[in-house]
């Protein structure tokens, strides 16, 4: 497998006249042009420029759409094949019959794994900025499991309204018949689907690199740029994050399957640079999304999963309840609340449709307001992205029309 990356040709560098022009030699106009555009995109946001930037990104959104329709119509007999299969299942689905009680159990699987699956594309794929849904919603989601299965000596929780909402089984609480394993098991569904989401959410900068690679065009993507310029002064390299950026490349490169593998498999901030990596060096696309897709569901999901886990078992959240009244002055005022919302969710674990109380946790309302603004945050970051890939458009036909002059 570790041939498929090293067998390809290292790039060449651009090559381009070196003679002086004003001074200036034709590779630093177009560094400095390439500079000055990129500025002049980015200063193009919403709380600068909010109406240029709403009509740009209406714009690009027309534009998609278009070439989206495009690539359906390409594509109609599969559209037309996917279509007859939805008719296919709405007729099962809306029809009396023995059958309704297995619809109903894969329409509840389907969704539910759709769910985790979006949720981890979206926490991967960017557009700007990346919205980290493991923080906001499976973390949170393994830790009330975790709380729940200690409070509740099972995790044989009934459903509905599970996973709505978890209430304990009747029959009491039996201590020590809660497991590691079986708690891992419980999320493990949902875990991996959120995985899964998170590889196929790095799909796009391989599916770019590859075709940039294959038909010699310049791309249209930054990173893939900035990929381009630190291979070319690769030898000159002295930072720190250029370095690690490098070590990506060569373990992709060098390695093959069991380098994607390492780097898909811990929490790596550069792994984007390493599906860019894979698709300029033209490695097979199952040898890069069947590892990435191995280490993220599988191997890392477990990792982050164990660790929410310990993290939330009964005697280390009493501890750290502990530790937290243990802080000198400022110590029992920050305890208090922690202790009441802890015992609120004990309680709702034993009700189930009770009613919240009246004076909520002002812990509850801070982490809504969080997951509020961090989602605004996301979709802002999507319109100045779309408005950015639009004035891009514009400043590439521009430069087209100074050419044919």
């Amino acid at each position: 497998m570790a041939a498929n990356g090293a067998s390809c040709e290292q790039p060449q560098k651009r090559a381009g006249p070196k003679d002086k022009q004003n001074g200036k030699s034709p590779d630093s106009s177009i560094r400095e042009r390439r500079q000055k555009d990129k500025e002049e995109r980015l200063s193009l946001v919403l709380w600068r420029r909010p109406v240029i930037t709403l009509h740009y990104f209406l714009l690009e959104t027309l534009i998609k759409l278009k070439e989206w329709t495009f690539k359906l119509w390409q594509r109609r007999v599969i559209v037309f094949l996917f279509l007859v299969l939805c008719s296919v299942f709405s007729i099962a689905y809306s029809t009396e019959g023995a059958h309704q009680q297995y619809v109903q159990y894969l329409e509840k699987k389907f969704l539910w794994c759709a769910y985790w699956v979006g949720l981890g594309i979206l926490s991967s794929v960017g557009l700007g900025t990346g919205l980290h849904t493991f923080l906001l919603y499976l973390g949170p989601h393994i830790a009330s499991v975790t709380l729940a299965a200690y409070e509740c000596g099972s995790t044989d929780f009934p459903e509905p309204p599970y996973p709505d909402q978890i209430v304990c089984p009747q029959g009491g609480v039996v201590e020590g018949s809660i497991s590691l394993f079986s708690i891992m098991s419980k999320v493990r569904l949902e875990a991996c689907m959120w995985g899964a989401g998170t590889a196929i959410g790095e799909l796009p900068p391989y599916f770019m690199a590859r075709a940039a690679r294959q038909s010699g065009a310049d791309p249209d993507d930054e990173d893939y740029e900035e990929f381009e310029e630190m291979l070319e002064q690769a030898e000159g390299a002295q930072d720190f994050v250029t370095r690690a950026k490098l070590g990506v490349q060569h373990m992709v490169q060098k390695v093959g399957f069991f380098g994607i593998l390492a780097c898909a498999s811990i929490p790596n901030p550069l792994f984007d640079l390493a599906g860019i990596t894979c698709g300029h060096f033209l490695v097979p696309f199952w040898t890069f999304f069947g590892a990435t897709l191995i280490g993220k569901a599988i191997i890392k999901m477990h990792i982050q999963k164990l660790f929410v886990i310990i993290t939330f078992s009964k005697h280390i959240v009493e501890q750290m309840v502990s530790l937290i009244g243990s802080v000198p002055k400022v110590g029992p005022s920050i305890q208090k609340p922690f202790s009441q919302y802890l015992e609120a969710q004990r309680n709702k674990l034993h009700h189930a449709g009770g009613s919240a109380p009246a004076d909520e946790n002002w812990l509850s309302w801070v982490f809504e307001k969080v997951v509020l603004v961090m989602v605004c945050y996301f979709v802002i970051s999507i319109v100045n992205s779309m408005a950015q890939s639009y004035a891009k458009r514009l400043q590439q036909q521009r430069h087209s029309e100074e050419k044919t002059k």
